[in-house]
């Protein structure tokens, strides 16, 4: 049996989700097929598409077209809640080598669902499932769990310099 490893993908810098996706594209060129689940997102981002021209690619949403700024609101929770019901499933069932929990850290951090939760996800996986998971803020608790913890650190942004999202790159 070949064990799945958990790695986060954590910090300020830019990157989390385009590493998550990067290996995304690595699985499947290996033929494997992955789950992405992105939480806290329901703005129209360009990986959206990938579905049309990746096989063994399955991407999901489970959040709304508006970011979550202080409190969320119970749209928010209801949503995050049912895709944590959905990565539960793909974390299981064996159909997926790979599964992406992108800004897991994010719901987290909001308490749209508990550390607890997520780690019980975690320790009830297919055993051969590598998980990815991305988003600022990780729980100390998630980076004593996983097996390769990596931190985005930004030295530079030209966002600073006023620079938009810009499609293809950014969204």
């Amino acid at each position: 049996m070949k064990k799945g490893y958990i790695q986060i993908y954590t910090g300020n810098g830019k990157g989390k989700t385009t590493a998550a996706l990067g290996l995304s594209l690595r699985a499947i060129c290996a033929g494997k097929k992955v789950f992405f689940g992105q939480f806290v997102k329901g703005m129209d981002y360009s990986e959206l598409k990938a579905v049309n021209y990746l096989p063994n690619f399955t991407m999901k949403q489970f959040g709304r077209d508006a970011f979550i700024f202080n409190n969320p609101k119970e749209e928010d929770i209801k949503l995050a809640r049912e895709g944590l019901k959905e990565v539960k499933e793909a974390l299981k069932s064996g159909e997926y080598d790979v599964v992406v929990l992108d800004e897991l850290n994010i719901a987290l951090y909001y308490k749209l669902f508990t550390v607890e939760e997520a780690l019980e996800l975690l320790d009830n996986r297919d055993p051969e499932v590598e998980v990815i998971i991305t988003g600022r803020n990780a729980d100390e608790r998630l980076i004593e769990k996983a097996d390769l913890v990596t931190e985005m650190k930004e030295i530079k942004h030209y966002y600073k310099k006023g620079v938009m999202a810009r499609k293809g790159i950014e969204s």
